[in-house]
């Protein structure tokens, strides 16, 4: 199924990069969490690179990272690679889908991984798979940063997101909004412990670490 989202309708440019608008909002506040969170080098798994804006955002301001940037399909291919034109620590990007159980296997050991507005669009068993799976790649010492929309106590905050979640579930009863305590616990059950950081628009951040 082909969701309807608020960015659904953005077009390739002549060069082939999609623009977001959302990635082009959220990029700066994700980043300077990421300054906040990271050492100064290391290499970054970044799961449902979308457009490729981030990746190569990111990999410009933070000159010590490696990028790998993946996606679901190789439909979203020529944009992340239009966009890490000239950007050689953006590498050529990898399928992935987070959504399977055991999906790390094979993925190694990141010093990063970062995910950026998926939970709220794949039902409960994938966000649990990709949860475990960031867990189990994550180096001892890494830091992964899951951002986006979610519940608090089992209520949207804002009538967008009341309008957003509602509109998901009306796509797909299996998607939606999860809720905060939810992906908590799912990420301690696998021996991680989850700082929550207040991002703009109502959106959350959760740096996660190895306890």
């Amino acid at each position: 199924m082909t969701l309807t989202l608020p960015d659904s309708g953005a077009q390739p440019g002549p060069d082939g990069r999609i623009t977001a608008a959302s990635a082009s909002r959220n990029a700066g506040p994700i980043l300077d969490l990421l300054r906040a969170t990271l050492p100064a080098e290391g290499r970054m798994l970044e799961i449902a690179s979308g457009t490729g804006q981030h990746a190569r955002a990111f990999a410009d301001a933070l000159p010590g990272w490696t990028w790998q940037p993946t996606d679901v399909t190789a439909e979203r291919f020529a944009s992340i690679t239009a966009w890490a034109t000239g950007q050689d620590r953006v590498l050529s990007p990898r399928l992935l889908d987070a959504g399977q159980p055991g999906w790390a296997g094979g993925w190694g050991q990141w010093d990063a991984v970062l995910l950026v507005n998926l939970l709220h669009l794949i039902p409960e068993p994938a966000c649990t798979a990709a949860l475990n799976g960031i867990a189990a790649v994550l180096a001892p010492q890494g830091r992964a940063l899951v951002y986006g929309p979610f519940l608090r106590d089992g209520l949207a905050t804002s009538p967008g997101d009341a309008a957003l979640d509602a509109s998901l579930r009306a796509q797909d009863p299996a998607i939606g909004y999860k809720d905060q305590a939810w992906i908590t616990a799912r990420l301690e059950a696998q021996g991680c412990g989850v700082d929550w950081h207040q991002m703009p628009a109502n959106n959350l951040a959760a740096v996660i670490f190895k306890i």
